[in-house]
């Protein structure tokens, strides 16, 4: 792709709801930002402006998610940064944070400029780096945190996602380094001395099919550990895919001792349970595992009440032949970036437990806040960035994994209908996605 400028766009959104609230109003998009809200935002438009009919669209901030995994470097079999950016801007995405465990791993200045700096060659979303924690994933010394905050990637979050930071110590240390560079650290709680061999959630349901459990307590202790170690180094730490209804409970409990904590959940574990895991099926291996119904509601009503602050897709694509297989030696992830609004307006808004603001703020404004970007989860207001979706409440959408936009098509989602879907995708004001169609950026001059 050439390296000129990306091409400015005028967009003009007619009828639509902001929020999906009030009256239907037009919005003026130009030179990047809104620059109008309201009946005199088409007045003395050029034949050069694009003209969106939204009549019946809800108009949001475009969705910002924390956990993504776009595989290049090194698993471009089952994902790259183009294919991944492109399932990212038809799910609603304008930013993703692409996580630390590629091949090699993203604990070095070199890999999170690559990816920081594919991500902007692709242009559909910003691909925002996520560092490792320590190097090589391996737990043992801590990597060049501040080398990489500090790199054209600018990596503002650090984790070893896929696996645990299991050493208190090693823990505490990045902990206390990440206050100082003002950056976050995302815990995957697991203490894998719980959890080896395991495949499923430790319950009737494992116990009946055969299959090693999980235990809860292998997520929990670790989310207790590390809020302690939190409050100790003054620091942040962010909790990676909430899983159960005990995690819940510690997030309540962590937040009234004033720690500085924040959780995430994936949209799989809002909508699936553990009894998905009858067929043996290993489209539905994930980790953490599938939980019971009474942990989904947890998670649903923590998320509604903000004791969750965000949804985070925790996008894994992985190749048939890493899932069609023994449910043991599968290897455990879904697709998640084009079915996640989906997802929330099934388990959260057709349930009545958020309306659209609340979408908004579990998966825009907060993830936004969480990591400090400026531009993304801003309000719906003249003169804000133009980072913004289109959503058709009214849609439904058949699930098709090999129509998907990813390389992968492990999704346990396959053949469900689903209420909603994303209409547009506006990235600085220009159209990434329209009608199930990604769109790359005209570019002026460069190669």
């Amino acid at each position: 792709m050439g390296d000129g400028a990306v091409t400015r766009e005028t967009v003009l959104i007619e009828n639509v709801l902001l929020y999906g609230e009030g009256e239907p109003t037009d919005v003026l998009l130009a030179d990047g930002v809104i620059a109008a809200i309201g009946a005199d935002a088409g007045a003395g438009r050029g034949s050069d402006v694009e003209v969106i009919d939204a009549t019946g669209q809800i108009l949001l901030p475009g969705f910002v998610d924390l956990h993504t995994h776009l595989r290049e470097p090194g698993r471009e079999d089952t994902e790259t940064i183009d294919s991944g950016s492109a399932a990212a801007a038809l799910g609603g995405y304008t930013a993703v944070f692409a996580m630390a465990n590629t091949s090699p791993v993203a604990d070095s200045v070199v890999v999170t400029d690559y990816v920081w700096r594919r991500g902007q060659e692709v242009g559909l979303v910003d691909v925002h780096p996520v560092g490792a924690v320590t190097v090589g994933l391996e737990g043992r010394q801590l990597a060049e945190m501040a080398t990489m905050a500090s790199g054209v990637g600018r990596v503002r979050m650090f984790s070893d996602d896929g696996l645990c930071v299991h050493d208190p110590l090693i823990m505490r240390r990045a902990l206390e380094y990440s206050s100082s560079l003002g950056v976050l650290v995302a815990q995957h709680a697991e203490d894998p001395r719980l959890t080896v061999g395991a495949v499923a959630n430790e319950g009737p349901t494992a116990s009946r099919l055969g299959l090693a459990g999980w235990p809860r307590a292998a997520e929990e202790s670790i989310v207790v550990r590390d809020a302690l170690l939190a409050r100790d180094a003054n620091a942040r730490v962010h909790i990676c895919h909430a899983s159960t209804a005990g995690t819940v409970e510690l997030m309540k409990w962590a937040r009234g001792q004033g720690i500085s904590i924040s959780a995430e959940v994936t949209p799989h574990h809002l909508l699936l349970d553990d009894s998905r895991l009858e067929t043996y099926d290993a489209v539905n291996k994930v980790n953490p595992p599938l939980r019971e119904p009474d942990d989904v509601a947890a998670l649903r009503a923590g998320l509604a009440d903000g004791t969750i602050d965000c949804v985070a897709t925790d996008h894994a694509p992985h190749a048939e032949q890493d899932k069609c297989c023994e449910f043991a030696a599968a290897r455990p992830g879904m697709l998640g970036l084009e079915t996640a609004l989906s997802i929330v307006v099934a388990t959260m808004v057709r349930t009545g437990l958020l309306d659209w603001r609340g979408v908004a703020r579990v998966m825009s404004v907060r993830p936004a806040e969480i990591v400090g970007l400026d531009d993304q989860g801003r309000p719906l207001e003249v003169g804000e960035p133009a980072n913004l979706v289109l959503i058709d409440p009214d849609a439904e959408w058949t699930v098709d994994g090999a129509a998907l936009a990813s390389v992968s098509h492990n999704t346990p989602f396959e053949a469900m209908t689903l209420p909603a879907r994303v209409t547009t995708t506006i990235l600085r004001g220009r159209i990434t996605a329209r009608d199930g169609e990604a769109r790359l950026p005209a570019r002026t001059g460069g190669g």
